[in-house]
């Protein structure tokens, strides 16, 4: 009896050795499929300019490629090799003033309130947009963007799917880009907020999207070390590490590692926008690791999304929520163990206007989640209106060994495939 359900807790490993035979579980095998730039040129890249290069692929963009990452490349780096820094995109902006223009508590933004303040409000905004044509590169149809090891980083780079089919990301370490002109909203919550305009990626109106063996972090910056603001907080100068937005569809997250953030993936563009997102943002994590993350693991409006074998760890004061029902979201969760040393099951989930939410079988701190009646308590249905099982082929591992022993050996870059 306990060989057999051992080897049933396994039955759902992919076995494929190589990673270019291997096709994505879930909702990028939907639709047209998902086979990045197979069959195409081929393109290895040791720098920014070699990178932004093989994007445009001699004039043919959306013509199939396979892009090979090697080594470090760096979103700020110049033609020359140079970095650029804040004082470059933006001579004479400087943080403390930009914040005094608020007044000490950060209420109110006045352009008299010293002679600097009208100058330092337009050094912002144009050292933003400097900043965001600098690093945010964009990567079109038909194409794999993949680590040649488990070295390959980028490196504020803002990756970008814009209205792009058929992509796959592959094998990348992604250090989410430091935003050096971060805005302050008085307006934005109760005390104010900080918002940063750069995520490590961001899939606008893509489709069959399929990001593997990837890391998302803040990496060298975290904001934890950032310069203090109002109210005794750090500055936030990151957005997220993986948005998906705009009508987005067919898209599946697979074996990567989220680490070390605050907002980390957001599904749905706002309250305001079901005209673009409704009966779209369809999305599977699956088998991911997520790691000391405080939200947004993911947040969904609108999105039929799956969430299935994912480990969750962290620590409960540290935490907000994992998963965030948002309007008009569906979301299927199944399997996924959360550990949260002195937590309890209400940190898996948690209400943002939603309606539906339902888990199978998943595990806290080692015991049944039963985050049905945690989802029930906040008023959530567990009627979600569709089964993955009936869209895509797809088995489950079935204990909370078997998730937590093949996530933390194989989620990340550089991790064996199986």
């Amino acid at each position: 009896m306990a060989a057999a359900l051992l080897a049933c807790a396994f039955l759902l490993v992919p076995t494929t050795a190589s990673a270019a035979d291997r096709a994505p579980v879930g909702w990028a095998s939907a639709g047209a499929g998902t086979t990045g730039g197979a069959g195409g040129t081929t393109w290895t890249v040791h720098t920014r300019a070699g990178l932004k290069e093989a994007l445009a692929n001699e004039g043919e963009p959306t013509a199939p490629k396979v892009i090979r990452v090697v080594g470090d490349i760096d979103g700020h780096e110049t033609a020359d090799g140079s970095l650029l820094g804040e004082q470059d995109y933006a001579p004479g902006y400087d943080l403390g003033k930009y914040m005094s223009c608020f007044g000490e508590d950060g209420a109110v933004w006045s352009d008299t309130r010293y002679d600097y303040c009208k100058q330092q409000r337009t050094l912002r905004q144009n050292g933003s947009n400097r900043e965001k044509a600098q690093i945010q590169l964009t990567v079109p149809s038909n194409t794999t963007l993949v680590g040649v090891d488990g070295t390959a980083r980028l490196l504020g780079v803002f990756l970008t799917v814009n209205t792009g089919t058929n992509i796959i990301v592959r094998n990348l370490h992604l250090e989410a880009p430091v935003d050096h002109f971060t805005s302050w909203s008085p307006g934005d919550g109760t005390r104010g907020s900080w918002n940063a305009r750069f995520d490590a990626m961001t899939v606008i109106t893509g489709k069959n999207i399929w990001v593997d063996h990837c890391t998302f972090t803040d990496g060298r910056f975290p904001d934890r070390e950032a310069p203090l603001g109002f109210h005794g907080e750090h500055v936030q100068r990151h957005d997220g590490l993986l948005d998906i937005e705009d009508g987005s569809d067919f898209v599946t997250v697979s074996d990567s590692r989220f680490t070390d953030h605050d907002k980390a993936i957001l599904i749905g563009s706002g309250d305001g926008r079901g005209d673009r997102d409704r009966g779209h943002l369809k999305v599977t994590f699956v088998r991911n690791l997520f790691t000391d993350i405080v939200q947004r693991g993911p947040r969904v409006r609108f999105g039929q999304v799956h969430v299935v074998n994912n480990v969750y760890r962290g620590r409960a004061a540290d935490t907000l929520y994992a998963l965030g029902a948002g309007l008009e979201s569906a979301i299927f969760s199944e399997r996924n163990v959360f550990v949260y040393p002195r937590g309890n099951p209400a940190l898996a989930v948690a209400d943002y206007g939603g309606e539906h939410f339902r888990d199978t079988g998943s595990w806290f701190n080692g015991r049944p989640a039963r985050l049905d009646a945690v989802a029930s308590g906040l008023g959530l249905s567990g009627e979600v209106g569709w089964d993955p099982a009936d869209v895509y082929d797809y088995r489950p591992l079935r204990s909370p060994s078997a998730v937590e022993h093949h996530v933390l050996r194989h989620a990340g870059t550089g991790r064996q495939y199986e």
